[in-house]
């Protein structure tokens, strides 16, 4: 294991990271060494990879000093940030930064930045196609990351740029899945403004980082833009109907109407969609099945994610 280049990974125990560490391990060809960074090494998703074969390290992306300790060393370090779990664009972009200049004080070869657009590159604060959040963001889960990218292409080691689309596991875990109505139908409701939604499972966005890494630090600068398919509302509807074994319908959710729903990042999220919606092909172009498989030719499309995992998917 010593002489094999290592790569840390930031997120570990959960969906990207987890699924480049599993990356990582399963290559016959055993190219990388895993390091599992986490802020909680004794949990049951840490233990489950240092029994797997990686090297299980604590850091914390809001203590800069454990980034270096935990990159020292690193020929490669993975960079991803959780969003969901505090819902401060502001926290979000401070815990990049940190880890964009964690990476080039280690010394590392090759940095895989997990982000997204700045959608205030094309709606400025004071276009009024899309709701302005929070005084200063359109969508803050894309905003913050978009305006780390600035910080890792100055402060940063050499950096690829990895774009994911939606998560699949969104209908298992977010409750955007199908919903059995009063009268007993079944509805995929989702506000896509009569356009088409790239999607991948998350288990491939680790298996597209491993691509990247693959590649090598000549691959640094470069945008990759992934998914395993794109679909259109009726057809992921259509789709679930095949594997759910009960009919399933699209409702067209109004933007407005999805904002409205009340749960925590319901009016981020229905800013996403429409920024999706309004933009059209010139989003799509940026997130590609074909680019996607030429970094993991094992890349699912969505009915054979579906087929794996129907079962999970809550229909209340």
């Amino acid at each position: 294991m010593s002489d094999r280049k290592t790569i840390a990974v930031i997120g570990a125990t959960g969906a990207q990271g987890g699924g480049l560490v599993r990356a990582i391990l399963a290559d016959p060809e055993r190219r990388f060494a895993a390091r599992a960074v986490t802020r909680k090494t004794d949990s049951d998703k840490a233990r489950a990879l240092a029994a797997a074969g990686a090297d299980v390290v604590a850091a914390d992306a809001d203590d800069p000093a454990s980034l270096e300790r935990a990159f020292a060393g690193a020929h490669g370090v993975f960079v991803v940030t959780n969003f969901w779990e505090h819902f401060s664009a502001e926290r979000e972009l401070t815990q990049a930064s940190a880890m964009a200049r964690a990476t080039k004080a280690a010394g590392v070869k090759h940095a895989v930045w997990s982000t997204l657009e700045d959608t205030r590159l094309d709606f400025p604060l004071d276009d009024p196609r899309l709701k302005t959040l929070q005084g200063k963001y359109k969508v803050p889960h894309f905003d913050a990351k978009g305006e780390a990218d600035a910080i890792f292409r100055a402060e940063a080691a050499p950096t690829s740029y990895l774009m994911a689309a939606f998560y699949w596991e969104n209908f298992i875990f977010f409750g955007q899945g199908p919903r059995k109505m009063v009268d007993g139908s079944v509805v995929l409701g989702l506000p896509l403004g009569g356009g088409k939604l790239p999607g991948i499972a998350a288990e491939d966005i680790g298996r597209c980082a491993y691509g990247i890494f693959k590649r090598g630090p000549e691959a640094a600068g470069q945008r990759f833009g992934v998914a395993g398919d794109v679909l259109s509302g009726p057809e992921y509807a259509a789709a679930f109907s095949r594997h759910l074994g009960v009919p399933v319908s699209f409702y067209d959710m109004p933007f407005d109407a999805y904002r409205a729903l009340g749960f925590p990042g319901a009016d981020d999220m229905g800013n996403m969609y429409e920024h999706h919606a309004i933009l059209g092909e010139a989003f799509r172009r940026n997130r590609s099945p074909e680019v996607a498989r030429a970094l993991n030719p094992a890349l699912q499309n969505f009915d054979t994610w579906l087929r794996a995992n129907a079962s999970r998917i809550p229909i209340g």
